[in-house]
C-alpha cells in the first residue's frame, strides 16, 4: 500500500468558507482561468493547479450548501 496526503480532506481541513455564493462563484471562475494556463507537462503546474481547483471547488459546494439550507 502507497502512503499519500490527499490534495483536501474535509474530515481534517473542514469546510471552505466564502463569503456568499456569489463570491464563490467568481473564485472558482478566477480560479479556473488562471489554472487553466498550467503547463500539462510541469508536474508542480499541475499540483497548484489541482490543489487550487480542490480548494475552490470544495468552497462552491459549501457555499451552495449553506444556500440550499444544508
Amino acid at each position: 500500500m502507497t502512503s499519500y496526503t490527499p490534495l483536501f480532506d474535509p474530515a481534517k481541513d473542514g469546510p471552505v468558507y466564502f463569503r456568499d455564493l456569489a463570491h464563490a462563484r467568481e473564485r472558482a471562475r478566477a480560479t479556473l482561468a488562471e489554472k487553466g494556463r498550467a503547463n500539462l507537462h510541469d508536474r508542480d503546474e499541475m499540483i497548484r493547479a489541482a490543489y487550487g481547483l480542490a480548494h475552490v471547488l470544495a468552497g462552491l459546494l459549501d457555499a451552495l450548501d449553506e444556500e440550499a439550507g444544508q
